[in-house]
């Protein structure tokens, strides 16, 4: 058994092509002392949530992996979707999950970024516990302006990159690049066509605007169906769980008379925040993960 676990959860800015979502898949893959969990693609927001666990040096290794089969398959000036983004590679969190800490994580990320830089020509920024500066800690200030706009905000001083220079890579943008701890990519579909009710309830539930305080949340028309969505980082699920988000947001969709036409978890999930869900919904007064098969059978074998 591995004993120091390190998850990390790269979007990269491709939900369609399917060879080139394999192709970073079996990359990933293709490294020794990492395991692939899940291949999350989004056609609509044009967007896929790898999620993958290993040792720290075997997941440092995956990314680069990762980095040398995306770029050149990933063109940003012909990329379009509902999803903001600035690079082909979008994000990179590092997550610690046993026998490392959150330092080891930061120190981790900037040995990344390093590497990023000087293999692929991509200018790194350093978010959430490894930001270099308290403006940097929020992904979404980061990425503000998008692929587009950041041939202009790279220049300014405040947002040189932390590793690199100031010259955005062609094709493949910037990348952020960050330890964090874990967050809930939680989707709510709405059953209108009106992207303004989205944004409303987006504003209304999302920390930085009055709502909920762990929450981050857009509003994102899915124009193949027909329908908006709420899209949301829960980043604190104890302190704000997934029940208190979406009941919020059934309130706040009855006023336009609108439904919740269903829900959406990118990636993946902890148990505990489904353990949220059960007790909730079923009003369970005595309930205990003790109280789930297959866990005390875990337990018991060993596994």
């Amino acid at each position: 058994m591995w004993g120091r676990l390190v998850e990390s959860v790269p979007n990269v800015s491709e939900g369609r092509d399917q060879g080139t979502i394999q192709a970073i898949a079996a990359a990933i893959e293709g490294v020794d002392r990492v395991r692939l969990l899940d291949v999350d693609p989004d056609p609509d927001h044009n967007r896929t949530v790898y999620t993958l666990v290993g040792e720290p040096e075997g997941v440092l290794r995956a990314i680069l992996a990762l980095f040398e089969t995306a770029l050149p398959r990933i063109d940003l000036r012909r990329h379009r979707g509902e999803h903001p983004r600035m690079g082909a590679v979008d994000v990179v969190p590092l997550v610690p999950v046993r026998g490392v800490g959150m330092e080891e994580c930061v120190a981790l990320s900037r040995r990344l970024g390093e590497e990023i830089w000087t293999r692929f020509r991509v200018p790194v920024y350093l978010y959430e516990e490894s930001a270099t500066h308290p403006e940097r800690r929020d992904l979404a200030q980061i990425r503000k302006g998008e692929f587009e706009g950041f041939p202009d905000k790279i220049q300014r001083p405040e947002w040189a990159p932390d590793f690199g220079e100031p010259v955005v890579h062609p094709t493949a943008g910037v990348v952020a690049v960050g330890a964090r701890e874990f967050l809930i990519a939680f989707n709510v579909n709405l059953g209108t066509s009106d992207l303004k009710v989205a944004k409303e309830i987006a504003r209304a539930v999302r920390g930085s605007s009055g709502g909920l305080r762990y929450v981050k949340a857009l509003g994102f028309a899915l124009e193949d169906r027909g329908i908006v969505q709420v899209s949301m980082n829960l980043t604190n699920f104890r302190k704000t769980p997934i029940p208190r988000v979406l009941e919020l947001i059934r309130r706040e969709a009855a006023r336009y008379g609108v439904p919740v036409v269903g829900t959406e978890i990118v990636g993946m999930v902890p148990q505990a925040a489904l353990d949220q869900v059960v007790t909730y919904y079923l009003s369970l007064e005595r309930f205990s993960p003790d109280m789930v098969l297959e866990r005390r059978i875990q337990e018991a074998l060993g596994s």
